[in-house]
């Protein structure tokens, strides 16, 4: 397993030139310093009543969907409390949606097939259970369309659709009597329950309508007919039928001939009872299962993002950044420094889920013990790049903070641009806190390197006064000019202060004057500084023009300012 370490510098960060930027700043200079400063409430405040019926409300009008019906019925039966809980706390469709796909691939046995087996067999046993088990309700709401749904079909099947003559066995009393419409189901093992799993269904209001019992003296119709239906103890003379109704077990059986088996135990009975009423279970394999899974108790906060920049027509650089605050981990002293651990496994798959791409890093935060209250208030940073063809992809990656065991849980499409050489074309437009040239033997290697810069995105996008955001954007496939092959163009860039619409500063620089440009390639890295704006949320626009092709290209991005 590869070991990365973050370093986390206090040192102000490199000024590279702001090439022909002039700032119209506004002239508030009123800090948020004392705001950003504030310590974070991590505490949650309980909920008044008012406020509880209001969200039990729009709950109730959120699950009036296809979600209510997946829920409640779909899913009823084999969905655990802990993810019907789950899914009832989520807020959005798209929420709702990711979760109902992985719900599915947690119990698909060959996730890394287009076909979900178990997801089929599950729908094929509710039509099923429709066909063969409904009533006066319909089959998958009865006793035995849920114990056929969830188990599947018995093993061994003994059916009584009118019930009649019956030949009790010794362990019942022995003896003939008369029963209701019952079925006997058996399984020869079922996962958390055991061997031999015996289960009776009886109909006592002859309607068809059969539920589970663990009485096995419910099918008997004589029950309550003085001197009908006796056992043989009974037509001895060795026992009493009224006898019956004063067992402790819960039944109305009479004496078992030769004594009482391990089977007929109350506790054995009551406890099977219980199994079948629940899912069954779910094994999980640590990280790489909790990417099958987007339940998460132990919430680790962090924030991540994704980055495209094409190396060639068939190849992009995919960077992916986790950001976490430094006060979210857990420390602990080793050898005299305060150290934290998190481990980081990602996956990435097609969107047929054939696995293209795995990694796994662990990610250490060290501090001096002396300064562990200051790095607290800073964040550390964590960046994986992988080339992938253009195509569309599914991302999950894991988290988790091996000292508290709190865990981050990230799940994304992605999308990675195919770039036509004909047309221009834009990579991610990057807000970043560091943009820096790099030494000669680190170009295009390690993290946060992208060709002879080193950019360090600000994955929150949020910054504040003191500080300056980096611009970072690589622009490709311009056409040249048939003599210098230089691109022809310009650049305009317009920085906008959302809400207001508040125009702060606009400026057009001429592509010839940016270092390095070429027609195939041209690379912006600007520095903004911020002590001129005021706190709030910002919007920097992005146009570029190919004046030959007449192709424009318009990124964008929004950063808050503290």
């Amino acid at each position: 397993m590869k070991v990365t370490r973050l370093v986390i510098s206090f040192a102000s960060l490199p000024a590279l030139a702001l090439v022909g930027f002039i700032l119209s700043a506004a002239d508030d200079k009123t800090t948020d310093d004392k705001k950003s400063a504030a310590p974070r409430e991590t505490i949650s405040r309980p909920l008044s009543e008012r406020e509880k019926k209001k969200k039990e409300e729009k709950l109730r009008k959120e699950l009036e969907t296809p979600y209510r019906k997946w829920l409640q019925e779909d899913v009823a039966y084999i969905i655990t409390d802990e993810e019907r809980t789950a899914f009832k706390r989520l807020q959005t469709d798209e929420e709702r949606e990711q979760f109902i796909e992985q719900f599915w691939l947690r119990r698909d046995p060959t996730p890394d097939t287009v076909e979900n087996e178990f997801k089929e067999e599950h729908y094929r046993r509710i039509q099923y259970a429709n066909d063969h088990f409904a009533s006066g309700i319909p089959g998958w709401k009865t006793d035995r369309g849920r114990i056929y749904i969830v188990f599947g079909p018995p093993d061994e099947r003994d059916e009584h659709p009118s019930g009649g003559t019956y030949e009790r066995p010794p362990e019942e009393g022995g003896g003939e009597t008369t029963t209701y419409p019952f079925e006997d189901w058996r399984y020869r093992y079922i996962e958390g329950i055991g061997n031999d799993v015996n289960i009776e269904f009886v109909d006592p209001t002859m309607t068809g309508e059969y539920h589970m019992t663990m009485d096995p003296s419910e099918k008997d119709a004589l029950t309550y007919v003085p001197g009908a239906g006796l056992t043989l103890m009974e037509q001895l003379g060795l026992s009493d039928k009224s006898a019956r109704f004063n067992n402790t077990d819960g039944t109305h059986l009479g004496a078992p001939l030769g004594g009482p088996t391990a089977k007929m135990n109350e506790f054995d009975r009551l406890d099977q009872f219980t199994k079948l009423q629940k899912p069954p279970s779910i094994k999980f394999k640590d990280l790489e299962a909790q990417v099958n899974s987007r339940i998460t108790f132990n919430v680790l906060p962090a924030t991540a993002r994704v980055d495209y920049f094409p190396v060639t027509d068939a190849s992009v650089l995919t960077n992916i950044t986790l950001q976490f605050k430094n006060k979210d981990l857990q420390f602990t002293s080793k050898e005299g420094v305060q150290k934290a651990t998190v481990d980081i496994y990602g996956r990435i798959t097609t969107m047929t889920r054939r696995v293209v791409q795995v990694f796994e890093d662990t990610v250490n935060v060290d501090s001096p013990t002396e300064m562990l209250q200051a790095y607290a208030q800073h964040q550390s940073i964590y960046q994986k790049t992988i080339p992938l063809a253009p195509s569309t992809y599914r991302l999950n990656i894991i988290a988790k903070d091996v000292t508290a065991g709190t865990v981050y849980n990230y799940e994304a499409r992605i999308d990675v641009p195919r770039t036509d050489p004909d047309k221009l074309t834009s990579s991610t437009l990057v807000l970043a806190d560091v943009i820096e040239k790099v030494p000669t033997k680190s170009i295009g290697a390690g993290q946060f390197v992208i060709g002879d810069s080193k950019v360090r995105p600000r994955v929150d996008e949020t910054f504040k006064r003191d500080e300056k955001v980096g611009i970072y954007l690589k622009l490709y496939n311009f056409e040249g000019d048939e003599k210098t092959h230089k691109p022809n163009g310009e650049v305009e860039y317009e920085l906008v202060k959302s809400g207001s619409g508040d125009k702060v500063f606009a400026f057009t620089e001429d592509l010839t004057k940016i270092q390095g440009a070429s027609a195939s390639s041209v690379t912006i890295e600007k520095l903004l500084p911020l002590k001129d704006l005021s706190p709030g949320q910002y919007t920097i626009k992005i146009k570029v023009t190919d004046k030959n092709r007449n192709q424009i290209v318009t990124p964008s991005a929004q950063f808050t300012v503290t």
